[in-house]
């Protein structure tokens, strides 16, 4: 199944879009339900000039799994389009709540990792973003390593002082 898209993949990659969607189509066939293959029918559509049917895909894709990232921002993104050109675009109540559980997600990490980094560098100040993180070693320097960032003098001076 996976050389399937790998090659399918490489012929929307090459513009051979006929021969891309035999190949989707192909893998739809194997498994029904392969939220992939649905999104790269979508993919062809959209280099095909259909938002329309690639939105549709899109929608089906989200139906298989809600939470395909793919889907979810192709979703997301043609029915932007869509209604930017003035076209009426239904985005059904499961799309929405994925794109929403997504945005969620998304957001959680974020404040994660804000939150792992702040824990990582206490007293941290935003002149010396990167203090307390190993300095490089360098050549010739006394104690073979640098001075902390806001501590360390400048080429000019080291030079002058040499």
């Amino acid at each position: 199944m996976i050389e399937i898209l790998l090659q399918a993949e490489r012929e929307l990659t090459m513009d051979r879009l006929d021969q891309a969607e035999r190949l989707y189509w192909q893998a739809i066939e194997a498994d029904p339900r392969n939220a992939i293959a649905v999104v790269g029918l979508a993919r062809v559509a959209i280099e095909r000039g259909d938002d329309r049917t690639a939105y549709a895909f899109a929608v089906q894709a989200l139906g298989i799994d809600p939470e395909d990232a793919v889907a979810l921002r192709l979703e997301a993104r043609l029915a932007e389009v869509m209604t930017a050109r003035g076209e009426p675009v239904h985005r059904p109540a499961f799309a929405v709540a994925a794109s929403e559980a997504a945005q969620a997600r998304r957001q959680a990490r974020i404040q994660a990792a804000e939150a792992t980094f702040a824990q990582s560098s206490p007293g941290a100040s935003a002149a010396s973003p990167d203090e307390g993180l190993p300095h490089p070693v360098a050549p010739g320097d006394a104690g073979g390593v640098l001075p902390p960032p806001g501590r360390r003098r400048g080429l000019f001076r080291r030079l002058i002082d040499r």
